[in-house]
């Protein structure tokens, strides 16, 4: 479908509609209709069915992607899609994805004969943007009018009641625009290997205690529960770099451990893996550990053992000479906000970075005092929604808006907004003025469906996005395989390295359902 040629012969640039319609007056009349698509319902078929028997051509025009902001998470179908679906009708003679927010533009440069609305935008007068649109036609002679309004549908209704799966769809028609093939991602899978990279952040011991419930207090709502095993796991930014160390990069290791026994527990797990590790011992906190008690499958209760106080000047100057001294293709700065990064030393150790070097940052600091604004200039930022909310003090913005704010004011090369269940927002700057460039920005989605433990996910996710991003330039691609690394460790319990060859299963999976499409 998506390659259709008759479909895409359909599908117009307003410049290249213009001269195909040509001047007013034609032999042949035209009406225009625009709208968001975001899923075509029967309301969309009757609309544009009434619209094409007022005129020899009809010209559907939507929302292009950037513009849509009437809800969270919209459009549900990307522009291309939508442009197809659309080009997919016999009604529809001809499509236009318009990059402005309203239509006023199209409608002045291909000047229709007629520009169709639903009736509900006639029932109680026109707002002022249909007035706008009236006086564009009304400046060459065009006409307004409105189709039958009996039936309303809503799309943002229909994909609340029941969201369309149709993810393989939307990454099939993202790695086309890109010109970017399987056979690409299992080469920069590949090509990943070898990368050097200098790795700062703060260590964190998970223990997932399993337990099963006995009752509760006769006094007190109180659980009781039978404890059976412990296991540990070395968590934090230390299994970043177990991430990184599995995809094949080389990896030094820079951070602070208690003088307890995770410390050795640490440094053993990392050292077996061939990860050079740069530890301070500071005998004044503990290793950072968390404790999860987990009944029957479900997390009941989380004990922390930790001190968040920041290193010394000593442990900080010493991290200083660390990064000055490495000779890494990617510095990477993991805060979990436990001592290492602060508001005074993140400028210190974004300073230490050799010049030109590739720089990510990860901030994982929702429920503290931390902020991923604070890591400026770098080529890769990965926050969560939720901790973009938090730096932005925004709970209130739809997702699009927010995450191009944080994105501006990160002055970051590229972001991946994490999502959860709902996958990741990506954007990217493409040259001079590309921050207005829809094709700026792309969504994809989750590719775990039912994920069993996802705390580990942006571990992984910044782990193999990181190294592709930095051996392609391509976000996409990096999107891509960070997604699958993500989809991977939360489908097992644990946080547990990712291997490239279980990327490149579910890789192979994917291709394979998208062939069969």
């Amino acid at each position: 479908m998506f390659d259709n040629p008759e479909l895409q012969r359909k599908i117009k640039t307003k410049s290249e509609l213009a001269e195909v319609l040509g001047e007013r007056p034609r032999q042949k009349s035209v009406i225009m209709c625009h709208g968001t698509f975001d899923v075509v319902h029967p309301g969309h078929l009757r609309h544009l069915i009434y619209a094409k028997s007022k005129a020899d051509l009809l010209v559907a025009s939507l929302t292009c992607d950037s513009h849509v902001v009437k809800a969270d998470h919209r459009p549900f179908v990307p522009q291309d899609i939508r442009a197809l679906n659309l080009a997919a009708f016999e009604v529809v003679d001809y499509v236009v994805v318009d990059e402005q927010p309203t239509p006023i533009e199209t409608i002045k440069k291909i000047k229709p004969d007629y520009f169709a609305k639903g009736y509900e935008y006639f029932s109680g007068g026109p707002p002022p943007k249909t007035v706008e649109e009236i006086n564009a036609l009304s400046s060459y002679g065009g006409e307004i009018f409105y189709t039958p309004g009996d039936i309303v549908y809503s799309s943002s209704n229909l994909i609340e009641a029941s969201r369309p799966n149709i993810s393989s769809e939307k990454l099939a028609i993202l790695m086309q625009a890109e010109s970017i093939s399987f056979k690409d991602l299992y080469s920069s899978l590949s090509a990943i290997e070898g990368i050097k990279v200098h790795l700062l952040g703060d260590t964190i011991i998970d223990t997932y205690s399993y337990c099963s419930l006995i009752g509760s207090g006769t006094k007190t709502p109180t659980p009781s529960v039978k404890f059976h095993h412990a296991v540990d796991y070395i968590g934090g930014a230390a299994v970043v770099a177990k991430h990184l160390r599995s995809a094949g990069a080389e990896v030094e290791f820079s951070t602070v451990l208690g003088e307890d026994k995770y410390k050795d527990f640490v440094l053993d797990g990392l050292q077996s893996d061939g990860i050079i590790c740069r530890v301070e011992v500071d005998k004044t906190r503990p290793t950072t550990h968390k404790n999860a008690f987990i009944c029957d499958g479900y997390r009941m209760l989380k004990v922390d053992n930790l001190d968040n106080k920041v290193i010394d000047d000593k442990i900080i100057e010493q991290k200083v000479r660390d990064l000055q001294a490495s000779k890494a293709d990617v510095y990477m700065m993991s805060d979990f906000r436990h001592g290492i990064f602060s508001k005074r030393t993140i400028p210190i150790f974004t300073e230490s970075v050799p010049k030109g070097r590739f720089k990510v940052a990860d901030s994982q600091v929702a429920s503290r005092w931390g902020n991923i604004l604070e890591f400026q200039g770098y080529d890769l930022v990965t926050p969560n929604e939720r901790e973009a909310r938090f730096a932005l003090g925004d709970q209130d913005s739809v997702i699009r808006p927010l995450a191009r704010k944080l994105y501006v004011d990160s002055n970051a090369k590229n972001l991946i907004l994490k999502m959860g269940e709902r996958g990741m927002l990506g954007y990217q700057i493409r040259g001079e003025g590309s921050e207005h460039n829809p094709r700026a920005f792309f969504q994809i989605d989750s590719f775990e469906s039912n994920p069993k433990d996802p705390v580990g996910a942006g571990d992984a996710l910044l782990a193999y996005s990181s190294l592709v991003l930095k051996e392609s330039q391509s976000l996409l691609k990096a999107s891509i395989i960070g997604s699958l690394a993500a989809a991977e460790t939360c489908s097992k319990d644990g946080n547990n390295p990712v291997t490239p060859e279980a990327v490149k299963e579910r890789l192979c999976s994917i291709e394979k359902a998208i062939d069969l499409k």
